[in-house]
């Protein structure tokens, strides 16, 4: 299993909308901008979004985007499948299961352990949770960087 770049860049383009004060609308230039995602990609993967009822889209003039829930409400699992659909690691776990040895193998229970412990992690990690250890890693990295030499002059 692979997180695609729609998966990815939904989660991104999220993280922008929920850096916004409540209620405020995003065009998707600006989200697009910023995030440096190309903007026709991120409007196909912000109206799977939408229609998950995550985020809202307004038309016209002052028109754009809306996170619909408080950050702290949204699950990455939630955005993923909301783009990805449902996680299936392996074949034999998708919805209709794909695998001649089904029931009772022991290696599609292995799989089906670690997809749990994967969707485990995406659901107990929400919008506020990445926004704070983004801004805890940039705070890092400014305080971490290496101060810049001065050159002596010749004499």
């Amino acid at each position: 299993m692979q997180i695609t770049r729609a998966g990815e860049y939904g989660v991104l383009g999220l993280m922008n909308l929920a850096r916004r004060p409540v209620g405020q609308v995003a065009m998707i230039e600006d989200v697009s901008r910023e995030e440096n995602i190309p903007k026709s990609f991120l409007g196909k993967i912000f109206q799977n979004l939408v229609k998950a009822g995550i985020i809202r889209s307004a038309r016209g003039a002052g028109g754009g985007f809306l996170l619909l829930k408080r950050p702290e409400a949204v699950t990455v699992l939630e955005v993923i499948e909301a783009i990805e659909g449902k996680i299936a690691i392996q074949r034999c776990l998708q919805e209709i299961p794909d695998c001649m040895q089904q029931p009772g193998c022991a290696l599609c229970l292995v799989f089906e352990q670690a997809q749990d412990q994967v969707k485990e992690v995406f659901s107990h990690t929400n919008l506020a949770d990445l926004l704070k250890r983004q801004s805890t890693m940039s705070r890092l990295r400014r305080t971490t960087a290496p101060k810049p030499k001065l050159a002596l002059a010749a004499t």
